[in-house]
């Protein structure tokens, strides 16, 4: 048996490269294509494209769950799944977490990739129960993914130990989760072998092309035994992006090694989405610089749409002079808050605190919400000790929690029902505005409450005249 094969192109692929803007009509004759290829599972839900359907696209990402589900009837499909944080910015309650899960399995993803961005496993425990309550009703499996990057504490025996450690949880499967694009191949290979030594369930391997050096990753990963890995369709796969599934399937063919992917199928499928992709290119929605190779990225350790956010940050404050500057001030801060990987919301944070503390000129005289948060305790364990000099000046003497965030949460699910239940017409709509509550309400206001055209108040009125005489 080959290598398996996750086709990232219809969730991570156009999320680094389109920023999410794949509308579900560019999706479903891919995925449909796709699902006759042979591959192990589809990425097709999660991360981002949640917030995108209802922000930017004026879609409902259930309905276009239940699409893919439909057009993909062989295929297993995958989501990302941000732990305690499902897929928003904070924590939320672990009943919210578990009818979440619930339902997404029930509208047909198989495979919940579950993942918190400091490695705190007191952050995955309601996702992965839930997952592993309801998956056997429902096909289910529970993937967890280590947050990978490098540090003083982030160690190949760190890894190893919490591989055996994610293992002993529940988990079906792991994920190594390079976000970023910095895992190297010779270190991929000795932090494969030494998983693989150590735990029995399959291992997975996703990377990032940002710095150039994920295809002799993937290969290298492959050699020490690995069992899945992630690739991108063609169009959609290079620059922030992952490896190419065909370039794979040529370069492993008759090997042991050899995925077996139907390279007619996968061919149907890159013309199509080569035509959209395209058309973003024309219309701007495809910045070419995403597709540039940034060995920046295996110096600073900073993901490639991070890259892209701080830019946008200095462009707006006319300061595009400290770019250089900011790069070598996020190591700094990196360190200052106890080495947070570089992955959603850590990413965000320590980004913009690195921005603040060049463009004020002194460190720390302001922080955003979101890292004051942090340092209270409200994330999660920092992987490190965090410099309390640093902590104090940002916080002062207030109060830090040790125990998990989110038992100081309470159920939210049936107060968001009765908040909006003159416009929610599923358990689904009620998840969707505790997740993204003002873009949510907006969407569901004009999908289930549509308000009349002129013609038709003119209709009801004539109506009611009739109606009274």
């Amino acid at each position: 048996m080959g290598v398996k094969i996750v086709d990232t192109c219809l969730r991570d692929g156009h999320q680094s490269l389109l920023a999410t803007r794949l509308a579900t009509e560019d999706i479903l004759p891919v995925a449909s294509l796709l699902d006759k290829a042979g591959y192990y599972a589809l990425e097709v839900w999660g991360g981002a494209t949640f917030d995108a359907c209802l922000r930017f696209l004026n879609e409902d990402p259930w309905e276009r769950l239940r699409l893919i589900r439909k057009a993909c009837p062989n295929t297993k499909l995958q989501m990302l799944f941000r732990g305690q944080n499902i897929l928003g910015y904070r924590h939320y309650s672990d009943e919210l977490v578990e009818k979440f899960v619930q339902k997404s399995l029930e509208n047909g993803i198989n495979i919940i990739r579950v993942f918190d961005a400091l490695n705190d496993l007191r952050n995955l425990k309601s996702a992965v129960d839930a997952t592993n309550k309801y998956k056997k009703q429902y096909d289910g499996h529970c993937q967890i993914a280590l947050s990978y990057t490098t540090s003083p504490v982030h160690t190949i025996d760190y890894f190893v130990n919490l591989a055996i450690e994610v293992e002993k949880m529940g988990a079906d499967s792991i994920c190594i989760k390079d976000m970023a694009g910095v895992l190297l191949p010779n270190d991929a290979y000795e932090l494969v072998s030494r998983i693989k030594a150590k735990v029995k369930i399959p291992l997975e391997l996703h990377t990032h092309c940002t710095g150039g050096v994920a295809e002799m990753t993937i290969m290298r990963a492959i050699e020490a035994g690995i069992d899945i890995v992630d690739t991108a369709l063609s169009p959609l796969s290079g620059g922030t992006s992952q490896p190419c599934t065909e370039a794979l399937e040529y370069v492993l063919q008759g090997t042991k090694y050899d995925p077996g992917l139907n390279l007619e199928y996968l061919k149907k499928a890159c013309d199509l989405l080569t035509v959209v992709k395209d058309r973003f290119l024309a219309n701007g929605g495809l910045n070419p610089k995403a597709l540039t190779t940034n060995p920046n990225i295996l110096k600073y350790q900073v993901p490639g749409g991070m890259l892209s956010n701080l830019m946008s940050q200095l462009k707006g404050q006319g300061a595009m002079d400290k770019y250089e500057e900011v790069l070598n001030e996020i190591p700094r801060v990196r360190k200052d808050l106890g080495y947070p990987p570089l992955v959603t919301p850590l990413s965000q944070m320590v980004g913009t605190q690195a921005v603040m503390n060049v463009i004020s000129g002194e460190r720390y005289k302001m922080s955003p919400g979101e890292v004051k948060a942090y340092l209270r305790g409200e994330y999660g364990k920092a992987p490190a000790e965090v410099n309390e000099e640093v902590r104090k000046k940002i916080i002062g003497d207030a109060p830090i929690i040790t125990h998990r965030p989110a038992d100081d949460i309470a159920p939210e699910f049936d107060a968001m029902k009765a908040k909006y239940g003159s416009i929610v017409k599923s358990d689904e709509d009620v998840l969707s505005c505790a997740l993204f509550e003002n873009v949510a309400v907006k969407f569901l206001e004009a999908k289930n409450n549509p308000k009349p055209t002129v013609s038709e108040e003119k209709d009801e009125v004539e109506e009611f005249e009739v109606l009274i005489g």
